[in-house]
């Protein structure tokens, strides 16, 4: 099992040698750990080819323009070749084990095609980011995720998959539209080609909280205006991400099954699966089953589990 680390940095001079350091000081170590430069205009790239130039496991990529983040992570993925790919952004740091935890992960859960966990804010702010109390399989999201945006990850930082996920979907067009947030690109996109999802609730990723991240707690600019671009482009990935998968336009009619999907389903969970089903176009008798079914193993699993 090969690990590659993508790093995507623009203009973190002040940070981004300490993020490659942090990869390279691991208890488990990586493959290789791609650094791709978006085109920065303070000593970024100066820095980094002083110190990893001729190193054996960083490789730079450095871009001629400035494009973005899912450029970066575009050019990333094509210039890697592990078998599991890491994200890293260049302000934040792995702790010590994580590859370790991750690498374990994989191999006990071998049905995982996705994984994130949990983060610890550090700097301007700090707390533990999570998302669930405890592991979750979260079982498949496609239908979630097309018939109701469903976003089911988190930071970049805390986000590792499979090479044969990425790979149905990397790269993606839109560039403009992505400049920042591009992780929504990998967890809308892990979903709709049909990656399982699973959580670890261990904080293995220092997250930085510097005041100038490009969208965290940046909640002024989210403009009227602002959200009508986010759900124009929105529109425009999902339509890429359907037409990659061919993927039909009555899908609800499967919601069922997907739920099943999800070991132990949450309240939310149960809500959301039921609304699809309740919505869906199908004739009112098998409409009835299906939502006796989402019912029933919400019901089951509460009761098996307590």
């Amino acid at each position: 099992m090969k690990i590659s680390v993508l790093i995507n940095n623009y203009n973190y001079q002040d940070y981004v040698i300490d993020s490659v350091n942090s990869v390279l000081n691991q208890s488990y170590p990586v493959d290789e750990i791609i650094v791709v430069d978006d085109k920065s205009t303070d000593n970024s790239v100066q820095i980094l080819q002083d110190k990893f130039t001729n190193h054996e496991t960083v490789k730079l990529v450095l871009k001629e323009k400035n494009e973005g983040q899912l450029s970066s992570i575009n050019q990333g993925f094509l210039a890697s070749k592990g078998d599991i790919i890491c994200f890293l952004d260049a302000d934040d740091l792995y702790k010590d084990n994580y590859i370790a935890e991750v690498v374990k992960f994989y191999k006990d859960n071998p049905m995982c095609d996705f994984l994130f966990c949990s983060a610890e804010l550090f700097g301007n702010e700090e707390r533990i980011a999570s998302c669930y109390e405890n592991n979750r399989d979260l079982g498949y999201s496609k239908i979630a995720t097309l018939h109701r945006q469903v976003w089911i990850g988190h930071r970049t930082s805390t986000l590792t998959m499979r090479r044969t996920i990425l790979e149905k979907f990397l790269p993606i067009p839109y560039l403009e539209d992505w400049r920042v947030r591009a992780d929504d690109c990998i967890i809308f996109g892990a979903s709709i080609v049909g990656a399982r999802k699973f959580y670890l609730a261990q904080p293995l990723v220092n997250y930085r909280v510097h005041g100038n991240n490009n969208h965290y707690a940046r909640k002024e600019k989210r403009t009227p205006e602002y959200l009508e671009r986010y759900k124009q482009a929105k529109t425009r990935l999902f339509s890429f991400l359907s037409e990659k998968m061919n993927d039909s336009k009555n899908l609800d009619q499967f919601a069922h099954f997907e739920f099943k999907t999800i070991p132990k389903p949450n309240q939310t969970e149960f809500n959301l699966y039921k609304s699809i089903v309740k919505q869906s176009k199908l004739p009112k008798c098998k409409k009835v089953i299906h939502l006796f079914s989402v019912y029933s193993h919400f019901i089951g699993t509460r009761y098996f589990f307590r």
